[in-house]
């Protein structure tokens, strides 16, 4: 555990074969790794579905066993765009600098991906040798950590995603550190915290969940649930964004499953989130926490481009300034 070591040889084949083992316990309840063929089979089938040819897509020939082309559009001006995703293609290169080498994003991704000068900072901030990305999309922060982290742990519900997420990843020429596995957060972290204890150790965790989405903010007035890739000119001033809006759990339900796999912990939440309620994720005195962590302070850093705030990132545990000794 610690920083950027290189003898993590073995977390591929842990990461797999965790879910192979709980899968065979308990195969309705359990996540399954999805594995470079699965993925290959998806991308074929839908390519196949849609009537298109893959012969050389987006990657390229000499990286065709990776390319997503052909699962959603790849828009290269905005009169191919559909109205609603206006605004997001407008800011394409914030999303993705490479966006012009081929990068996808579904239609989730336009407007949840983290813009990638705020990807960066997250992951400078989280060097270490494994982390998780625990609800990875379509890849941007995963890449990004590819960049600080000697493994990166990418998860997502949607084989789709995952293998957006991957041709990014192939684009950036990270691909070889990231294990891209379909689960399920929740369902992943039980079964790793139900391994033996000397399973692999991750060393920090980031989530960032989902916020509810456009739609989310059309029918719940009452919250600000824009992902920080809107780039709106709404007034900053909002009511407070509730945890218990998060999904796919109460947020603060959420924070504690994950601290119990790692207290260096990165939350990436709304900006107008409450302090109160972020303060209050920490343990209070008659936690286990020793004496020596029981003053532990979260450190929240504000996500600006240019002179709009955008997201809030909270870091716990060893990420936070001057907490280096609980890492």
């Amino acid at each position: 555990m610690g920083k950027r070591t290189r003898n993590l040889g073995g977390l591929s084949h842990f990461a797999k074969h965790a879910f192979q083992d709980n899968a065979a316990a308990d195969p309705s309840h359990n996540p399954s790794p999805i594995s470079s063929e699965q993925l290959q089979q998806v991308t074929k089938q839908k390519n196949r579905d849609a009537g298109k040819s893959r012969e050389v897509g987006l990657l390229g020939a000499e990286s065709s066993a990776f390319d997503a082309t052909g699962l959603v559009p790849h828009y290269k001006n905005a009169s191919e765009v559909p109205e609603h995703l206006q605004k997001y293609f407008s800011q394409r290169k914030r999303y993705f600098t490479l966006y012009d080498e081929g990068c996808l994003l579904d239609e989730e991704g336009w407007y949840s991906v983290t813009p990638e000068l705020i990807a960066d900072q997250i992951a400078e901030r989280c060097r270490c040798d494994t982390i998780l990305d625990a609800f990875c999309g379509v890849g941007g922060n995963a890449i990004a950590f590819a960049k600080t982290c000697e493994r990166v742990i990418a998860l997502d519900i949607s084989p789709v995603r995952l293998a957006l997420a991957r041709h990014n990843a192939v684009i950036y020429g990270v691909a070889d550190r990231i294990e891209f596995i379909l689960a399920d957060y929740i369902s992943f972290a039980n079964a790793y915290l139900s391994r033996p204890a000397e399973k692999r150790p991750i060393d920090a965790v980031f989530l960032s969940p989902p916020w509810g989405g456009p739609a989310y903010i059309s029918q719940n007035s009452h919250h600000d649930a824009q992902r920080v890739s809107d780039q709106s000119d709404v007034p900053l001033e909002h009511p407070e964004f509730s945890l218990s809006s998060i999904k796919p759990i109460h947020g603060v339900d959420l924070f504690h499953v994950t601290r119990k796999i790692t207290k260096n912990v990165a939350y990436f939440l709304p900006r107008n989130t409450g302090l109160d309620e972020i303060s209050a994720l920490l343990p209070d005195s008659s936690s286990s926490l020793s004496n020596q962590d029981s003053t532990e302070m979260v450190e929240v850093e504000e996500q600006w481009m240019g002179t709009k705030l955008k997201a809030l990132t909270c870091y716990f545990g060893g990420l936070a300034d001057g907490q280096q000794h609980l890492f």
